[in-house]
């Protein structure tokens, strides 16, 4: 995925909601209530962190106990200093004060909110990245510095290789494919990153890479998941005991969810959007375009998959009228460019939105070359009266215009193959006439529809038509 790539749109919540459930978050909930508990006799270390002395009332003013209560204490505190929350005053003294950054989170708007949020979901990403904290002090060289030779570790790696998989499952959520609220399989998330896309049945090898994977994954969900990040169900651990020992329940060996199963949640999706924007993909967000022309929705929406496109649209509709809706995407529509056919297709689609307040502006474009075939069809389906037949050039031009746009929005489908067949078979000596429409994508639809066609004779016929209209102009 390179950085140029334009991602599916995502379907975000309002701030307000998301902002509501960032302070929610377990990681945020706990670092502000500690930052406001820090007074003039809180200490901190020389990196910033609690004095140990003072770990045991954090993790009581966070009501936590048991063996972790001082590390999740301590884990707190230093989310509160990253994200602002805190601010250290005195280094030599070790004095804190409230951070500026505290006020936001109940005086702020939702945006600073989320802000703030963002640090902190940096912070706990850096984390995760990290590796296992009794690894890290077997490797302590004498000189107390890590010798991360002797882990097998490497930052960058373990950070891209973390990053791809949370791009997966952005991928996966915003995807028309797969329901975006549907939680996914850990082997299927690991194999999405080790596995590559040609390669057939996995070899042993690569199996053992994606089981490895899985085992990290579940270490660094279980870290993702109290910022808000994911919702996950962790790895059974019956699966990771030692085989010589009878496990405690039957289970079942075909129960998928045993593996671990993941699901970004809505703020976990705007966070990662955040992200990929930050790092210059093109991400965009149903909604971007409402308050835009008709021609940034038509090209807008043009990659979209259908129900985004849908989505988008009645967003951009509700705040116009009917009428001026409609002649402002018929005046977008026009043109001869490549990207023309695939707009007017959008617009007829946006049109078929719009209700019967729009007939005035579809008469205004009968005699229109480019759009008085669309304005026949969505005046015939409304149930108007005296809609005048179109001449039989206007029909082939509609229909080399619609092929052409179907062939870039969906390629060589099979619902294109079906639509060629129907042409072919429903119009008599189609290509002895079509060839001859003045289209700029008269070739092209034509050499496509040689292409598709399942009969040999046929497919001939329509690619010695295709030479024709390409002779014709010139090409």
């Amino acid at each position: 995925m390179s950085d140029s790539s334009t991602l599916p749109p995502a379907r975000l919540r309002p701030e307000a909601e998301l902002a509501r459930d960032a302070l929610s978050a377990p990681v945020l909930a706990r670092a502000a209530r500690l930052a406001r508990w820090a007074g003039p006799d809180t200490r901190v270390d020389a990196g910033g962190g609690l004095v140990e002395e003072q770990l045991p009332a954090a993790a009581e003013q966070l009501g936590l106990s048991g063996d972790d209560a001082a590390a999740y204490a301590s884990e707190a505190w230093r989310i509160a200093v990253d994200t602002g929350l805190v601010e250290i005053t005195d280094e030599e003294a070790g004095t804190v004060a409230a951070g500026g950054d505290l006020a936001l989170l109940t005086g702020g708007s939702p945006q600073d909110v989320l802000g703030v949020w963002l640090t902190a979901l940096e912070a706990v990403l850096a984390d995760a990245s990290m590796p296992d904290l009794d690894d890290l002090v077997d490797a302590m060289a004498e000189g107390g510095e890590v010798d991360l030779s002797s882990l097998d570790w490497d930052p960058d790696a373990e950070s891209e290789f973390l990053d791809g998989v949370l791009g997966n499952l952005y991928l996966l959520t915003v995807g028309e494919d797969t329901p975006g609220d549907a939680p996914v399989p850990l082997p299927a998330l690991a194999a999405s990153v080790i596995v590559p896309s040609d390669m057939g049945e996995p070899s042993n090898e690569v199996l053992e890479q994606v089981s490895d994977a899985m085992m990290r994954l579940d270490d660094q969900f279980r870290l993702l998941e109290p910022v808000g990040l994911v919702e996950y169900q962790p790895v059974d651990e019956a699966l990771m005991a030692d085989a010589d020992e009878e496990p405690a329940a039957p289970v079942d060996e075909a129960d998928v969810t045993r593996y671990g199963m993941v699901r970004l949640t809505p703020l976990g999706l705007y966070g990662l959007r955040a992200r990929l924007l930050d790092a210059g993909f093109e991400v965009p967000a149903v909604g971007d375009l409402a308050d835009k022309g008709a021609d940034a929705l038509l090209d807008g929406t043009a990659p979209f998959p259908p129900a985004a496109a849908h989505a988008e649209t009645e967003l951009w509709l509700a705040g116009r009228s009917p009428l001026d809706a409609a002649r402002e995407l018929l005046a977008a529509a026009r043109g001869s460019d490549t990207g023309a056919p695939l707009r007017r297709l959008r617009c007829q689609q946006a049109l078929s939105l719009v209700g019967a307040e729009a007939e005035p502006a579809l008469r205004e474009v009968l005699d229109d070359a480019e759009l008085g075939g669309l304005a026949r069809v969505w005046l015939t389906e409304h149930g108007a009266r005296d809609v005048p037949a179109p001449p039989q050039e206007m029909v082939f031009w509609l229909t080399i215009d619609t092929v052409a746009a179907q062939l870039a929005a969906e390629g060589n489908s099979e619902e294109l193959r079906a639509l060629v067949e129907g042409l072919a078979r429903q119009h008599s000596g189609f290509f002895d006439t079509v060839w001859r429409i003045e289209h700029p994508a008269t070739p092209e639809v034509l050499e496509a529809m040689g292409r598709l066609h399942p009969d040999k004779k046929v497919a001939k016929e329509a690619r010695k038509a295709a030479f024709k209209a390409r002779s014709q102009q010139g090409g």
